[in-house]
């Protein structure tokens, strides 16, 4: 592994170096800020420093996500930032400042985090505080986002077809996804818990053996719906939005629904004849999914969700869109 890393790095900086030679590359248009500190070195120095730069954090990148394939700990799976955000020149954040907005993929469904306000037809909600912090950190305009509306199914087919920049969407970090695609540390904790009709007597996992439970498509919430072996298990039905599922519980077609904790007590207070029962069925740390292609930008991202753990911008977000503020999770990253 070690020598591969190191071939991969000799690689990229030959490459690079080779490309600006040939005149197939330039320095990107538009760019802001400066990468590293090259002083009054000229274009082949600087071509050298840089190409090395980036082979050193694609080194240091690729060892970090073979450490945490060996070891992982979606809590502790994340890139540390490199102090406060700062957009620097041939950075992913200066291409999206140059193109004008960030890409966001969102939810407009889940109330609370991510949903489409009817007075005004804007999305909002926790979710979306944490993008608009991004957009300011990047455009000293919070307002600079495109909202892609997606379903869960839709996540990480969208950052890995770079339809999205960014995806914000009651996404829980876990180790399957962490082959994919890479996440910010973990800016909110919710837990896997059960939604019924309140005069349901179904109290836990146990009371829908046989039964119809609601998921969506792409969550990781039906693979916890398993009881011992022997026992009849839950039957899962899968819809594209949380929403569907309410409809279909409403309905008597489902017995249950069964997701995060945050996104069912959306669901309750959109109908209060539902009630969330039993206890946590699984931890469910959220975090903002980025492609692994930008570790700079993951490193930005943890940088802004510093800032807003530190100054107290997460504490007002959870007031107003959650409930009585609690501390925000601590961060852990993996380097």
């Amino acid at each position: 592994m070690k020598k591969t890393l190191c071939r991969a790095a000799v690689a990229l900086a030959v490459v690079a170096a080779l490309a600006t030679a040939a005149g197939c590359a330039t320095p990107a248009a538009g760019s802001v800020g400066s990468v590293g500190s090259v002083g009054s070195v000229g274009s082949a120095d600087r071509v050298r420093v840089e190409a090395h730069a980036v082979a050193v954090r694609a080194v240091s990148h690729a060892q970090a996500r073979a450490k945490t394939a060996a070891a992982c700990n979606p809590n502790a799976a994340s890139l540390a930032p490199d102090g406060a955000p700062q957009v620097t020149a041939g950075s992913f954040m200066a291409k999206i400042r140059a193109r004008g907005y960030l890409i966001a993929g969102v939810d407009q469904s889940t109330y609370h985090f991510g949903y489409l306000n009817p007075l005004d037809g804007k999305i909002e909600g926790f979710d979306i505080d944490m993008i608009r912090a991004v957009a300011k950190a990047i455009f000293g305009n919070p307002d600079k986002v495109e909202y892609k509306a997606i379903s869960d199914a839709q996540r990480i087919p969208d950052i890995l077809n770079r339809s999205v920049d960014i995806v914000a969407h009651t996404m829980t970090i876990t180790c399957a996804r962490l082959t994919q695609v890479d996440f910010s540390s973990v800016y909110f904790e919710a837990h896997q818990r059960i939604l019924v009709l309140n005069n349901s007597k179904v109290d836990s996992l146990a009371g829908l053996a046989g039964q119809k439970v609601c998921v969506t498509q792409g969550s990781d919430s039906g693979s916890t719906l398993r009881l011992p072996t022997g026992q009849r298990q839950p039957i899962v039905v899968s819809v594209p939005f949380w929403t569907d599922c309410l409809v279909l519980l409403q309905q008597d077609q489902v017995t249950a629904i069964s997701t995060d904790d945050s996104i069912l007590d959306g669901l309750h207070a959109q109908d209060p004849f539902t009630k969330v029962v039993g206890p946590a069925l699984s931890d469910q740390p959220y975090g903002l999914a980025i492609s692994n292609k930008h570790p700079d930008f993951v490193r930005f991202v943890n940088a802004v969700l510093a800032q807003e753990r530190s100054d107290g911008a997460w504490r007002a977000s959870y007031a107003h869109w959650i409930g009585a503020p609690v501390p925000p999770p601590v961060a852990q990253y993996t380097s």
